[in-house]
C-alpha cells in the first residue's frame, strides 16, 4: 500500500434514478470507487443491477430518516422508525443488511448511514457491532481509515458552499491528503429527481468528479485510488 490511499465513496446510491445515473457515471468516467446503497427505495433495484456487473465496491447506507434545517430548526422529511431504541435500530439495520445481500448477491464492503445518524446512539453501537461481526469498516470509527467530508456543497445548516465542490477545491483535497487511508464522501446525481435540500450541488459534484483534472491530480500526487473492497483489512 502506498503512503496515501484515497477512497471516494458516493452516498445515497439507490435513492433515485437520477442519483443512480450520477453514481454510475462518476464510477465509469470519474474517481468514484465505492458507494453505499439505500436499500429501502425502489431505485435500489437498478443500483444493485449495476453493482452486480461492475467493480463498484458497495456498502450499506443505513437509512433511518432524513432531516432538513430551515427557519432556525430541523424538520423531519421522513422517519423510518416511530421510536428509535437500541433494539428497534438493530432490527432495522439487520433488515437492511439482509435486503442489501438479496439485491447485490454478496455482503457489504463497508457501512455508514444517511446524514451520519450513526455518530450517535443507538445507531452507533448497532453499526459498530455489525461492522465487527462482518469484518468491514464503519465510517468514522474504524482505526486506520480517516473520514473527510470536505467535498460537500453546504454547511451544517444548509447554507450553500459552491466553492467547496469545484475542481480546484477537490484538487486541493487530493494534493493535501494526509498519510494513510482517507475516505472522501460525495453525493453525485445526473438529475435532481427526488425531494432533497441538497439538489443543484449533486449535479455540480458529478461534473467535478468526472473532470480529468481530478484524476490528473491523483496521478501527479502519487495517491493510490482504491475501493473499500481493495483494502488490506
Amino acid at each position: 500500500m502506498s503512503q496515501r490511499v484515497l477512497i471516494v465513496n458516493a452516498d445515497d446510491f439507490g435513492r433515485s434514478p437520477g442519483v443512480n445515473r450520477g453514481v454510475i457515471q462518476a464510477h465509469k468516467h470519474g474517481v468514484v470507487t465505492s458507494a453505499t446503497l439505500m436499500v429501502r427505495w425502489p431505485a435500489a433495484i437498478e443500483a444493485a443491477a449495476y453493482a452486480r456487473r461492475s467493480s463498484l465496491s458497495v456498502g450499506l447506507h443505513l437509512d433511518l430518516g432524513e432531516w432538513e434545517y430551515r427557519d432556525g430548526e430541523w424538520h423531519t422529511l421522513y422517519q423510518v422508525l416511530a421510536t428509535e431504541t437500541a433494539d428497534s435500530v438493530a432490527e432495522e439495520l439487520n433488515c437492511q443488511l439482509k435486503q442489501l445481500e438479496r439485491l447485490i448477491g454478496r455482503p457489504p464492503t463497508h457501512l455508514d448511514s444517511h446524514q451520519h445518524v450513526h455518530r450517535d446512539e443507538p445507531a452507533r453501537s448497532a453499526l459498530m457491532q455489525a461492522g465487527e461481526r462482518l469484518g468491514i469498516p464503519v465510517r468514522w470509527f474504524t482505526p486506520g481509515i480517516s473520514y473527510s467530508g470536505a467535498f460537500f456543497g453546504q454547511d451544517s445548516r444548509g447554507t450553500p458552499l459552491p466553492d467547496a465542490i469545484t475542481v480546484d477545491a477537490l484538487v486541493e483535497v487530493i494534493e493535501t491528503l494526509p498519510a494513510g487511508v482517507t475516505e472522501l464522501a460525495c453525493h453525485p446525481a445526473a438529475q435532481h429527481d427526488h425531494d432533497s435540500a441538497y439538489a443543484a450541488e449533486r449535479i455540480q459534484e458529478l461534473e467535478t468528479l468526472c473532470d480529468p483534472r481530478v484524476q490528473a491530480a491523483i496521478d501527479h500526487s502519487d495517491v493510490d485510488l482504491r475501493s473499500f473492497a481493495e483494502l488490506d483489512c
